[in-house]
């Protein structure tokens, strides 16, 4: 494996994207939050669903990319940098790719063509073209609630046998058993990451390399160190903290993501609640339930 990849392993947090009043960028605030996540032991995946990457400009995209690419470069961690450059446009996919690569993002998170719906064979098509176009690794984004299109294991292993920078695969099926079959049929060396933080135990005990985390947002380092327990091989203290946070990490998506982990974020301190319609807050019943939660978790007082 190359020594870069190394890295992509552990707890990487899907960033949420703070916006000023005028519900612009805050450039300052997300670089300031990119840093509290680097000191806190996390890998960076910036312009992913959770940081709302569907309501961004392409302008937006590319600036949130170089922030993340910046921070990282110039702390002493030196994290992965895993950039959202996917499309249900094919070449827009790679414009996004070829920029993340020239401004030196370590890898690429593609997610399924949505809306479209394409057949396997155009899902192997797609993501061929990007391959071809870029050489620094792509992680393969599978998340069907979203996009309307689940991709199979023996397409995710006919492309991981194909394209040496095809190194992965984000797993957001909640299909256990599928997620499984991909870890099985794909080379020892591709990487499976949890895309689902309530399944990363039962995802790392099959094989998986870590996890893509909506939770770490608000609790980093206690989920760097949940997901460092398993990559030590301690399973009975690691399945100890899995059910102390299976609420926090079912309630984190009682209303759709990013809506509850940003209120949460509010909650702490963090940055305003504030995302782009059509996205709104939670429901006040739903705000009640998960100030509840991080109370119970002694996350907040």
């Amino acid at each position: 494996m190359d020594s870069k990849l190394n890295k992509l392993k552990g707890c990487f947090t899907a960033l949420i994207s703070p916006f000023d009043e005028d519900y612009d960028l805050d450039k300052e605030k997300y670089r300031e939050f990119i840093r509290w996540q680097i000191k806190s032991g996390c890998g960076l995946v910036p312009c992913g669903t959770t940081g709302e990457s569907a309501t961004m400009s392409h302008e937006e995209h590319h600036k949130v990319m170089e922030w993340c690419v910046h921070e990282a470069a110039k702390s002493k961690e030196k994290p992965f940098v895993l950039a959202g450059s996917g499309s249900n446009s094919t070449d827009e996919a790679i414009n996004l790719s070829l920029h993340a690569q020239r401004i030196g993002v370590d890898g690429l998170l593609v997610i399924t063509p949505y809306y479209n719906k394409p057949t396997q064979k155009g899902l192997v098509a797609h993501y061929s073209a990007i391959a071809e176009e870029v050489d620094i690794p792509i992680i393969v984004y599978n998340v069907p609630s979203r996009t309307g299109k689940n991709i199979l294991p023996d397409t995710v292993a006919t492309l991981a046998e194909k394209y040496k920078n095809i190194a992965g695969y984000k797993a957001a099926s909640g299909n256990i058993d599928q997620i499984r079959e991909v870890i099985n049929k794909t080379p020892e060396d591709f990487i499976v990451m949890s895309g689902d933080d309530g399944l990363t135990y039962d995802i790392m005990k099959s094989g998986g390399a870590g996890v893509i985390s909506v939770a770490s947002n608000i609790i980093p380092s206690r989920m760097c160190d949940f997901v460092g327990k398993m990559q030590k091989g301690l399973w009975d203290e690691a399945k100890e903290e899995n059910n102390k946070l299976q609420k926090l990490f079912k309630n984190l998506f009682i209303e759709t993501n990013p809506g509850p982990v940003k209120y949460c974020a509010e909650l702490l301190g963090m940055m305003d609640r504030r995302m782009r319609l059509p996205m709104v807050p939670p429901e006040p019943e739903n705000q009640d339930l998960l100030k509840e939660t991080l109370k119970k978790l002694n996350i907040m007082d």
